[in-house]
Order: structure tokens, then sequence, then C-alpha cells
């Protein structure tokens, strides 16, 4: 052996520098190769993430956010202004509809807002009683007409002795004006009619419009008094809006009984899955650990534009009333579009597609993965129904995790055994893997 080892020395020796150099890297890049495949961490094997294929219930929800809307609450506002001698009722108590809340002593603006829109009320109920007069008068004509075409009608001249019309002689002059005169103040009077209607209606603006102005805050509606801000010896200035108009001064809030509606904004892909009176749960930010439940009542399929996006209002009625929640509390909501029982669940994460559109998960055999095709059902957030393909039991594969392989030299900047040779340049390098 040390003979063998002596003469391939004394080759060695024998040979020229450029040969002495290329075996040298020869041995050296071996010796390279074998101990990156001792050492690399590349023999440690991929790690599953599973989960179990289990019977249980699905529940198929669209989520939503919006707020409260404000349908059950009435605001009790007026345009007076002055100084409050009495205050009616206080926050909580019950009103009915007309009821006093406060007194104003009225300034000097105030008593010429209240002054114009009495005088505007008072020209608004003799507009009523004149439309009234006139219908009927209109009235009166019209049964006087109708009594003398009926005389004429029953005349032996345009009817028979049994009562049939004499349709020749009803063709004359004398029986169309008759008729004509009857069927004119007819229409008279039911034109005058609406003209009442009408005037009663202007009227009761007028009236509204008084109430607003008058030294006397009336609530609008029945309910419960919420938010009252006056108390004896409060001013109440006057406001104007962006069209230098005077605003009514809001003073408190009338809440009704009707149960809270909140309305949630879904998207356009969302909205075609909900429909009417389907269950919702609904929960508020500012007690987000209580759960409300509801039904939709209603959609709003025309939807709403904002900088681009569009999204469908959907209110939601709840199936109690709390003190707790307020007008225009930001809410959250899951309706409930679907759901089945006792059914065959997977993660949702473990359903993969094909190209053709058939649908499979991987299960773990002998620690390796394998395809099994599955027919799906109904599929929630986390959730997916297995209508054939698994038994209950199966272990799915919901995700890979890969080692790190830090043996391996990718990058430009990391260097092999023999970067040292050729100048660094594109071929003096060797990228394992």
């Amino acid at each position: 052996m040390k003979s063998f080892f002596k003469s391939l020395s004394n080759r060695f020796i024998k040979l020229g520098l450029p040969i002495k150099i290329i075996i040298v890297m020869l041995c050296i890049g071996g010796m390279w190769l074998i101990l990156s495949k001792i050492i690399s961490p590349n023999a440690k094997t991929s790690t599953y993430q599973t989960g179990v294929a289990e019977m249980g219930n699905l529940v198929v929800t669209v989520t939503g956010s919006g707020q409260v809307s404000t349908s059950n609450n009435g605001t009790v506002s007026t345009l007076a202004t002055g100084v409050v001698t009495k205050v009616y009722v206080q926050d909580g108590d019950e009103v009915k509809t007309g009821d006093k809340i406060a007194e104003v002593e009225l300034d000097l603006k105030g008593q010429q807002n209240a002054n114009e829109a009495l005088s505007s009320y008072q020209s608004a109920r003799n507009t009523v009683d004149t439309a009234k007069a006139n219908m009927f008068s209109t009235q009166s004509t019209m049964f006087t007409n109708w009594d003398a075409f009926m005389k004429i009608a029953q005349n032996g001249t345009y009817q028979y002795e049994d009562g049939r019309p004499n349709n020749i002689n009803r063709a004359l002059p004398e029986f169309h004006i008759a008729d004509d005169n009857w069927l004119s103040s007819e229409a008279k009077y039911k034109v005058q009619q609406n003209i009442v209607n009408q005037s009663q209606i202007g009227l009761s603006a007028a009236w509204s419009a008084y109430q607003q102005t008058s030294p006397t805050i009336y609530a609008p509606i029945s309910g419960t008094v919420s938010g009252l801000s006056l108390q004896i010896g409060s001013v109440i200035v006057a406001t104007t809006n962006s069209n230098s108009a005077q605003s009514a001064t809001k003073i408190a809030s009338v809440k009704t009984k009707a149960l809270p509606t909140v309305s949630i904004n879904l998207t356009e892909i969302d909205v075609p899955k909900i429909h009417l009176g389907d269950k919702a749960t609904v929960t508020f930010d500012a007690f987000s650990d209580k759960t409300f439940t509801g039904k939709v009542i209603s959609i709003d399929t025309s939807g709403v534009v904002s900088s681009g996006v569009t999204t469908y209002p959907a209110v939601i009625k709840l199936d109690v009333e709390s003190s707790s929640i307020l007008p225009n509390m930001a809410a959250s909501a899951n309706i409930i579009t679907a759901t089945k029982d006792n059914v065959l669940l997977v993660p949702a994460t473990s359903v993969k597609k094909q190209a053709d559109g058939s649908q499979y998960v991987q299960i773990l055999k002998n620690n390796k993965p394998v395809d099994v095709a599955v027919e799906v059902g109904l599929s929630s957030d986390t959730q997916t129904e297995i209508i054939s393909g698994l038994t209950e039991g199966s272990i799915v594969i919901t995700g890979t995790t890969s080692p790190a392989r830090t043996g391996q030299t990718s990058s430009a900047g990391s260097q092999s055994p023999f970067s040292s040779f050729g100048g660094g340049g594109r071929g003096g390098g060797f990228i394992g893997r």
C-alpha cells in the first residue's frame, strides 16, 4: 500500500501545474458535496397541519356592518326663542302626541315668528271655510240639476209607460241639456270636494308651523322622553342653516315602543344570498359581550354608490327592546342564509379544486399525502360539507409547513469552495441544491 501511494505521489509531482490545480479542485469539490449531504437540514421531512372529518351542524352566514336606525325615535324641536318658564316632563316620562313639554317666554324675534305663523294659520282656516261654502253651493246646484233631469227623463215624452227609455226622443237637445247640466254640476261638486281636502291639509301644515313657533312646546309623537336639555331659566336662541334660514332647536327625543332596527351594508356578492325573514345575530361595539337576535325585514336592491363602491343596505329588526341600544350605534351582523344538521364537515382550507372544476382533499397515508376526490355541499367561512368521498374520522391535510433549507446556497452573495478560483466571474461559482 505504501509503494502504491509513493508511486501515486511521484506521478503527481511529475504532472504540470495546471493539471495539479484541477485535481485539487475536484477533490475539494467532492468532499464539499459529501459533507453538504451529511449535515444538510434538507434531510428533514415536511410537516403537515391536519384536521378531522366529523359530523356536526353547518351554519352559513353573511357578515356586514352598519349602525342602529333612528326609525323608532322622534325629535322634539322648536322655532320659539326666549326664556324657558315651565317644564312639564323629565327624562323617562311617557307622553302622548300633543302633550305639553315646556313653556317659553318669547323674545322679540320669537314673538314676530309666532305672530306670522298665527296669521298664516288663520288665513288657512279662512281658506277651508271658503272651500266648504263653495262645496255646499255646488252640492245644491248638483241636486237641483239632478231633480230637473229626473223630471225630464221620466216624462212621457222621453220614457214609455212601461218604464223603457224612449231613445228616439232622448236624442233631442232638451234632454241632452238637462243631462249635461246634471253631469257638469256633479263634476264641479267632486272638484270642490278635492279643494276642501287640499285646504284642510294646508290648515294642518299651518297649525304645525304655528306650534313650532308658539310659546308652548308639544310632543310630536307618543313615547318615552329622553335627552331633555331644558330647565327653568334656560335660554333658547335662534340658529340658522347654510341658507341663512332659521333652524329648529332640538329639545329632546321621544322613543317609541317599536323594536330597534339596524341597517347593515352588504356587498354586491353577498346581497343575492339574503332573503326577507332570514335570521341574524347582531353585536354592538359599545357592548361586544352581548349578542342580539333578529331578522331581515328590508333589502334595498337599488344600492348606494360611494367612492365607486356599491353597497346594499339591509334592515334587521331585533327581537327584543333594550334601553342600552341607542340611535346610530355601530353594529355588526351575521345573517344566516342556510343551515344543515348532522352532516360530515371538514375544515374549509382542506378542500382544493382542480383545473376541471372537480374537488379533492388530501389525507395522510403512511405519513404521505394522498389525493382523495370528494363531492362537497354547502360551505361556510370555516367549514365545508362533504357529501361523498370521506368517512367520519378521516384525517385531512389543512396546510403544509416545509423546513427552511439553510444548507442551500441560492444567492449571488453565497460562495462555493471554488469561488476563490476564476476571479468571481459568472462561471467561477457553484450553486448547490
